[in-house]
């Protein structure tokens, strides 16, 4: 059952709003290989404004992925592709509706 959750904001610097939609793509493969990731999104807010939704089972496997190689990858490129540094939001799951359409 999904329990915790995470919402991180990402504004990216002029001219690099291609990388970092690129990067969020290919971030998938990454989080696909997170065993205790079951819920990720990446999203394109506004032009410039990403942000990526995650939801897990326990604190611990949230705490797992702010650890793992997906959040290692995208602090390393922080200066790069970034404004600021990512807005990071934890946050617990009340109910949740999970129905593809």
């Amino acid at each position: 059952m999904i329990r915790k959750a995470l919402f991180v904001r990402l504004e990216a610097k002029p001219g690099k709003e291609q990388a970092v939609a690129d990067f969020l793509a290919a971030g998938l493969e990454m989080t696909n290989r997170e065993t205790t990731t079951p819920i990720w999104f990446a999203l394109r807010l506004s032009p410039a404004t990403f942000g990526v939704f995650d939801a897990f089972a326990s604190e611990e496997d949230r705490q797992a992925h702010l650890v793992g190689n997906m959040a290692q990858t995208l602090m390393a490129r922080v200066d790069e592709m970034l404004a600021c540094p990512p807005s990071v939001e934890q946050f617990d799951v009340l109910a949740m509706k999970n129905k593809l359409a």
